[in-house]
């Protein structure tokens, strides 16, 4: 068992373009907030360098073959060594501050998990007005984007991590559990405002207007067709180049 203050975890499917750069940042984190950390990318069947290219810089690497996203955070926390977890997807960056406030959170003895509020890398008019619909529903609700999200090991242990019977929205059901347990330990789940994740507004380039309202109209009236692949596109399907 290696003795780190966190370990974070980035599940990643052909992420050949983004992974270099998430790594980097997560690493000037750790430099920053003098803490010792590791990273785990679990490759998730990628045909790509993803795991040639996070393993030269000095991640974990980790194969799974089944191309989940549940299964895949599922897969890198049970190979990680800190208390605590981060959740953080290929395409976002964790910038030095927002690892601070993290920190902040989990030494506080106060909370079993949190999130935090969203920043596109590019905006629109249109996806900053998505954006800032989510970042109302996260504050309100108390809920965290699947880009990041922190949490006990201990409690993800307990709760059996997220459901691998679903392919999309299973950071959902993963939180409403997570806070559920830890209400009974008496920790809350905070959502962190004062530092945004900045993450890839890749999807709206690859999606138009149409498919995204057709994917929320989907799981709206229709949830359990979450436990399909085929149904869950925005998250599996990527434009051929």
């Amino acid at each position: 068992m290696i003795n780190v203050d966190c370990s974070v975890v980035i599940p990643a499917f052909n992420e050949e373009e983004f992974i270099s750069k998430t790594i980097e940042h997560i690493q000037e984190a750790f430099t920053y907030c003098d803490i010792k950390g590791e990273v785990i990318v679990v490759d998730n069947n990628s045909t790509d360098s993803t795991a040639e290219i996070a393993k030269g810089l000095g991640a974990m690497v980790i194969h799974e073959p089944i191309q989940q996203i549940a299964r895949a955070r599922n897969t890198g926390a049970q190979h990680a060594n800190a208390s605590w977890l981060i959740f953080i997807d290929a395409d976002t960056h964790m910038s030095p501050e927002l690892l601070k406030l993290t920190l902040v959170e989990m030494r506080s003895e106060q909370v079993v998990g949190g999130g935090v509020l969203l920043k596109l890398d590019e905006s629109t008019k249109r996806t900053q007005g998505f954006i800032d619909m989510w970042n109302r529903v996260s504050k309100t609700m108390k809920l965290a984007a699947g880009c990041y999200i922190f949490c006990l090991k201990s409690t993800f242990d307990e709760i059996g991590g997220f459901n691998e019977k679903v392919y999309a929205s299973e950071e959902i059901w993963f939180i409403k559990r997570l806070k559920k347990a830890g209400k009974r330990q008496g920790l809350g789940f905070n959502i962190i405002e004062k530092e945004r994740v900045v993450t890839s507004a890749r999807k709206f380039a690859w999606f138009s207007p149409s498919m995204m309202a057709l994917q929320v109209l989907i799981f709206a009236f229709f949830p359990f067709l979450c436990r399909f692949k085929i149904f869950c596109f925005l998250w599996y399907k990527r434009p051929k180049v």
